[in-house]
């Protein structure tokens, strides 16, 4: 059991309560072609509506252009530590379906793909911070991503680095007890707020 495994209610599994966002990456790993194949199969195959498949990516590893365009739409935050990753992914969704109609669910389906990009990088041994802080207009323009596609998210995906590698402020985010709203203030039964009634009173984090 890694230190940063959540403590939760009752046992998930590993994949899940050991998976975690870190900042600090190892700026020499690379993503080889067998780690990176899996990670968009991963993505591919997520549950999607109808089978609509609203997401498209774009995909940029370390050193090439589309990775130095994704990490300028990044806020200066994210920049300062993102840029170590190996990969960065950005997730877009298609905001209407090919009949001109708008995809209500096109935000939910593209969401349930970078979840599953990010347990896949897990299993891979590798680590993912998804980022919603990124000039959505700007990756838009620099990546030439066409009208009727929305930027939802930038992913940093790569090896774990030592946290002590990071600034003081970022290094004790990192090192912070992980910690999750309660079950009975998430968990709804007969109407809103009304907790729903299950076997155990530990709260989760």
């Amino acid at each position: 059991m890694s230190p940063r495994t959540a403590t939760t209610a009752v046992a998930v599994h590993p994949l899940l309560a050991d998976r975690w966002s870190p900042r600090s990456f190892d700026a020499t790993h690379t993503i080889t072609d067998e780690e990176l194949v899996p990670l968009l199969e991963a993505a591919r195959w997520a549950p999607s509506a109808r089978n609509l498949q609203p997401w498209r990516f774009l995909v940029g590893r370390r050193g090439d252009e589309a990775y130095r365009r994704l990490l300028a739409t990044l806020v200066p935050g994210n920049q300062l530590w993102a840029g170590n990753s190996s990969l960065l992914v950005a997730a877009v969704a298609a905001e209407r379906r090919e009949d001109g109609t708008p995809h209500q669910g096109a935000a939910y389906d593209t969401g349930l793909a970078v979840a599953q990009l990010s347990v896949q990088a897990h299993a891979l041994g590798l680590h993912a911070h998804q980022m919603g802080g990124f000039d959505p207009e700007r990756l838009r323009v620099s990546l030439g991503v066409p009208d009727g596609y929305r930027p939802l998210s930038i992913t940093a995906i790569g090896a774990l680095a030592a946290a002590d590698l990071l600034p003081k402020e970022l290094r004790d985010r990192e090192t912070a007890a992980r910690e999750r709203r309660p079950l009975t203030e998430t968990f709804f039964a007969e109407s809103w707020g009304d907790p729903l009634p299950v076997g155990t009173d530990a709260s989760p984090s």
